[in-house]
């Protein structure tokens, strides 16, 4: 591994565009947009205001800016850095903007669920939809690019609006058996379309493209109940973590569960249990800790746990306060659909990695501090995880990894991002960023 120098960057604003050349970051009102090779800049934007959000055009020939306190989206060109574009909301004001799957149309999203905008690139033409339901996950597009579908809130009652990518035309409607339906993502495949309720109701829902319920899942009642969903990438598995501390895996033929796996604090069997061991560094006379609960540790190793039953750290959930820090809020396949990497809120420093061929647990990777984020290499069954020290991490089926970040002291990774064909791993902390390239030869 080798690592680059530290670049500023705000509020974690930095990303790979989808074709690997470039690296777009922010500082303040500034779009900065490096080659990724030599990390040199070829083309500095100056904003009108401070960015809030960035993304890349598909094709990787246009960057938005979303600068969301002004209600103003900036759109800049790789080719051409001379043309620009700026969409007003106005006293509508801005929520949130993403690109279509063409790279030709701007979506934005006004305040108080008003109205979704459809910009157009080409033509200037200006398309709305009205009734957007407020959340994170409430648009999908699917992957092929031709059809979105979009929750939508009217009459107290939720509903489904899948729309035609090319002209934008309304496709079907319908309405869904949600409560408050809490989000929604298509199968990869484009076959499916995984709808779930809000944490109060454990309710998922599998739809057609033409509206139809294929299958409706409750694993209990009365209890708080999903908090993550995840496609497997070859669209047979349906991952759905919950509060009661287990994955349940759902196959696409009959829509059932083929199994759950469960987070003990015991733990039996086969599976490789690695423990991180940190080597702390000695205080010096009259030193004090770092602001913010900081730890600046020496290096660390992995040391295989071969006792059994093996511990696992808990921590007690506090019921009096909301969104329990309890339940599997992570679940992640890796490219290949090979494995499941997963992260239960009560056990914030264990990292648990499932066999889906197997359908057991190969893995356990024991952390000194929380695991803060996670992310699969994009060409291979390789996991990088960083914890918020000066630390990166790795696992693969080979073992697992910890390697210093040799930087600046106060450098602590918070979240990470791989480039699109695995070459490298940006590394992002509070304000600053770093690249970790990686020879893909020698860690196949």
């Amino acid at each position: 591994m080798n690592f680059s120098d530290l670049f500023q960057q705000t509020s974690g604003l930095c990303l790979f565009s989808p074709n690997g050349k470039y690296l777009a970051n922010c500082v303040q009102y500034r779009l900065i947009v490096r080659d990724v090779r030599t990390l040199q800049i070829l083309h500095l934007y100056t904003c009108l205001d401070a960015v809030q959000h960035i993304m890349w055009s598909p094709d990787s020939q246009f960057i938005l800016c979303g600068m969301y306190k002004r209600g103003i989206t900036q759109v800049w060109s790789i080719e051409q850095p001379e043309w620009t574009c700026k969409i007003d909301e106005g006293s509508a004001g801005l929520e949130s903007v993403c690109w279509s799957p063409d790279s030709r149309h701007i979506l934005t999203f006004a305040n108080f669920q008003l109205r979704i905008t459809v910009w157009s690139l080409i033509n200037k033409s200006v398309s709305y939809i009205k009734y957007p339901k407020q959340g994170k996950k409430m648009l999908d597009f699917t992957s092929d690019g031709s059809y979105m579908a979009l929750a939508e809130r009217r009459d107290c009652k939720d509903y489904i609006s899948v729309f035609s990518c090319k002209q934008w035309q309304l496709m079907k409607h319908f309405e869904t058996d949600t409560k408050d339906l809490a989000g929604l993502e298509w199968a990869p495949n484009g076959r499916a379309l995984a709808v779930w309720d809000s944490i109060l109701d454990y309710k998922l829902l599998l739809y057609s493209l033409d509206g139809r319920c294929l299958s409706t899942y409750s694993a209990y009642e009365w209890a708080l109940g999903i908090k993550s969903v995840s496609w497997s990438p070859s669209s047979q598995f349906l991952a759905v973590g919950s509060f009661d501390e287990k994955v349940r895996l759902l196959n696409h033929l009959t829509w059932k569960v083929i199994i759950d796996f469960s987070h003990p604090p015991l733990l039996e069997g086969k599976a490789v249990v690695y423990k991180e061991i940190e080597k702390k560094l000695p205080s010096l006379q009259g030193e004090v800790d770092p602001p913010g609960g900081a730890v600046f540790t020496g290096s660390s190793h992995y040391e295989v746990v071969s006792e059994r039953p093996a511990q696992v750290p808990v921590i007690k959930a506090d019921p009096e306060k909301a969104n329990p820090k309890i339940g599997v809020s992570l679940a992640v396949f890796s490219p290949d659909s090979k494995y499941l990497a997963t992260r239960n809120d009560n056990m914030p420093c264990a990292l648990w990695i499932w066999d889906i061929r197997q359908l057991a647990l190969v893995a356990i990777l024991l952390q000194a501090a929380p695991v803060k984020h996670l992310e699969w290499d994009p060409c291979q069954s390789r996991l990088a995880f960083c914890t918020g020290t000066n630390k990166v991490y790795m696992w693969s089926p080979a073992g697992a990894l910890s390697v210093d970040v040799p930087v600046e002291a106060s450098f602590l990774v918070q979240s990470l991002r791989w480039h699109p064909e695995g070459a490298a791993v940006l590394l992002m902390g509070r304000e600053n960023m770093c690249m970790c390239f990686i020879d893909r030869d020698k860690n196949r």
